[in-house]
């Protein structure tokens, strides 16, 4: 039986520790290795030795019983999130280590919630418990406060050994009508309890936790008994069906060869397969050409792969994170997105376009940096979680391709949209080309990035012209008027179009549409986003009054505060670009001893737009190739008409 276990902690909680005594302990390595010794097993980058941190999520197998244990050692590193979130998707169920001394931190919460949402099961362990300050109680109490209701210490259990603990049985029995009937009749065996807490872990409803130390190796064989007991996920029937499976990482060689790494959800995949995914109108199929099962920096072919197995594969040319492979159709999305942008500094010696192949393919391994080519400035700008992660890119492009980039200051990814329902027409028609578009645009919902509906009828416009129009719509990042700023939350319906029997050709439609989006725009009023932060605080009475006071100078909002176990808590919604710098303040303002929790927000108007768009002095008539402008032709030439009076000359009806 397959299982794939990850490890989630907040950085610094003895996460990789803990995976080297798993290790170990399964008899996959021989000797432990050490953060600070720079020889763990998992951590095998020279980035990570160097660092000391987690930054890549890398897989080991260890057989354990009857089982293989494949566990993704993930990054705790908030800069790293969305290297930790990949992983998330393919999982049968977590440990989430907690210190003992520092309890539940900021990114503790931040997994909690992630893992919630995925609704993956899960089982606590406190470490640390060697450490000065190490206070277990405390940390219980904030764990069924901060996290949930529904864990259970399980330290003292007996019940693995055979024996019948009452606490543990008592607990499943407020939880479960089948437990409280067989804690009532006595009915159970040891053996039909362990089936019933898997269930109850299995549904999220029960949360075990363990505690020891492992560095001292206290309380880690106990941590795999019970994940081997309770974690028991079902692929039996899954491995008779057709082949299904998700792409959760992809990395590339020093040989630049391109390896997906998945999982196998049901059926059975082998080498010269041919697997289809991507979107409906748009499905690739390629053949796979190897099947590795990598454990650390090794792996090994197999011939094939079952349902449960995580495989690293070569062959698939373009499956993304997320992408659902066979059977299993679509592509999912990630909540933790960057909210900072930086433009990429080489040095003129090296061809710009070399640079811009190497960011896409790091873009190709995270997703998340969004690399954008800006033509007209001849600049590469990325999305990036915050500067630790920028240091971490300008060492891999040094170590992995030679290449001595830095980056510049970053900055607030301010977005745009419009607040109302416009219509826009674009015309270009210079000597033998053709093409008319009209187009509305109204304000999606927040997050819902570009959406396209189609309201053309087929004796206007050709079903094929109409998929054109869609497909350059969505093909490339557009910006706003206001800063320049990528466009979102903006729903657009083709009305109608117009082609020429003779002079269209395809990228007319692309032309026209664009000219038709932008004609729009300078009518609609524009609105400018900037991302926010959902918080969390934990902190003192005392400092209650200056946290607050701090919240609203930042223009944040938040709840009516809770008070429990003598701390407030308070929760709310801050602009990013206002409290990016406050964990440093708030561990000042507490004395290390409250606890911050930030995650992505999503986008709401910007606080400061006036001062923003000064800043930033956009020109929205200084880009030649992202012009309002429509081109009509008259005695065989073509010439430009301003937004303002393209409407009236259109050819279609308005």
């Amino acid at each position: 039986m397959y299982k794939t276990i990850g490890l989630f902690a907040h950085v610094d909680a003895g996460k990789t520790t803990l995976a080297e005594q798993l290790l170990f302990h399964t008899g996959t390595i021989k000797q432990r290795g050490r953060v600070d010794h720079r020889d763990t097993y998992l951590d095998n980058h020279d980035i990570e030795k160097a660092r000391g941190i987690t930054v890549f999520a890398d897989q080991a197998l260890m057989p354990y019983k009857d089982s293989v244990l494949q566990v993704i050692d993930t990054p705790g590193h908030v800069d790293f999130s969305p290297e930790m979130e990949r992983a998330v998707q393919v999982l049968d169920a977590a440990v989430v280590i907690i210190s003992a001394a520092e309890g539940v931190q900021g990114h503790t919460e931040t997994v909690w919630q992630l893992l919630r949402k995925h609704e993956v099961p899960a089982l606590i362990f406190i470490n640390k418990m060697d450490r000065t300050g190490a206070d277990k109680h405390r940390v219980l109490e904030e764990i069924r406060h901060q996290l949930t209701g529904d864990a259970f210490d399980c330290t003292d259990s007996l019940f693995l050994q055979g024996g019948a603990d009452k606490q543990l049985q008592e607990f499943a029995a407020e939880r479960d009508e089948a437990c409280l009937q067989a804690y009532l009749e006595e009915s159970f065996t040891p053996e039909e309890w362990t089936q019933s807490l898997s269930r109850l872990v299995q549904q999220c409803r029960l949360f075990p936790v363990l505690s020891g130390s492992a560095l001292q190796d206290e309380g880690v064989e106990e941590l795999l008994e019970w994940l081997d007991a309770l974690v028991r996920p079902d692929y039996r029937t899954a491995e008779q069906q057709d082949f299904s499976g998700r792409v959760y990482k992809v990395r590339h060689d020093d040989s630049g060869v391109r390896s997906t790494y998945l999982k196998v959800l049901s059926g059975r995949l082998r080498v010269r397969d041919e697997v289809i995914y991507g979107p409906d109108g748009e499905r690739v199929r390629d053949k796979i050409t190897q099947i590795r099962l990598v454990s650390g920096h090794k792996f090994k072919t197999a011939e094939e792969a079952s349902a449960g197995q995580l495989i690293a594969v070569t062959g698939l040319t373009e499956a993304a994170a997320g992408q659902g492979l066979g059977e299993l159709s679509g592509h999912r999305g990630y909540e933790l997105v960057p909210t900072l942008t930086a433009k990429v500094f080489h040095p003129d010696t090296i061809p710009v376009k070399e640079v811009l192949r190497v960011f896409r393919l790091l873009e190709a391994e995270d997703p998340t940096l969004k690399v954008l080519w800006e033509e007209q400035l001849q600049e590469i700008h990325i999305h990036v979680m915050g500067v630790i992660q920028l240091e971490v890119l300008e060492e891999l492009a040094k170590e992995r391709f030679g290449l001595a980039v830095t980056f510049g200051q970053p900055d607030i990814l301010y977005l745009e949209t419009i607040a109302g329902t416009v219509r826009g027409y674009g015309h270009f028609e210079p000597l033998r080309h053709y093409a008319e578009v009209h187009l509305k645009l109204e304000p999606g919902e927040r997050g819902s990035g570009i959406t396209v509906s189609n309201a053309c009828h087929v004796e206007d416009l050709a079903v094929g012209s109409q998929n054109l129009i869609r497909h350059h719509l969505l093909e490339r990042e557009h910006h706003g008027l206001l800063t320049g700023s990528p466009l979102t939350d903006l729903h657009i319906t083709l009305l109608t179009g117009r082609a020429h029997n003779k002079h269209t050709h395809g990228g007319d439609f692309r032309e026209a549409a664009y000219r038709a989006l932008r004609q729009g725009l300078e009518k609609a009023e524009n609105v400018l986003l900037e991302p926010y932060y959902n918080y969390k605080i934990r902190v003192g009475l005392d400092e209650m009054g200056r946290v607050l006071s701090d919240i609203q100078q930042a223009h944040g909002s938040f709840e009516p505060p809770e008070t429990a176990d003598g701390n407030v808590y308070v929760q709310g919604r801050v602009p990013v670009a206002t409290f990016l710098d406050y964990p440093a303040e708030f561990a000042a303002i507490s004395r290390g001893k409250g606890s911050l929790m930030l995650s992505f927000g999503g986008y709401g108007r910007c606080h400061n737009e006036a001062e923003v768009i000064a800043r930033r002095g956009y020109d929205k008539n200084a880009d030649p190739l992202y012009t309002s402008s429509s081109i009509f032709c008259a005695k065989g030439a073509g010439y430009s008409v301003s937004w303002e009076e393209a409407e009236r000359l259109m050819h279609s009806e308005i």
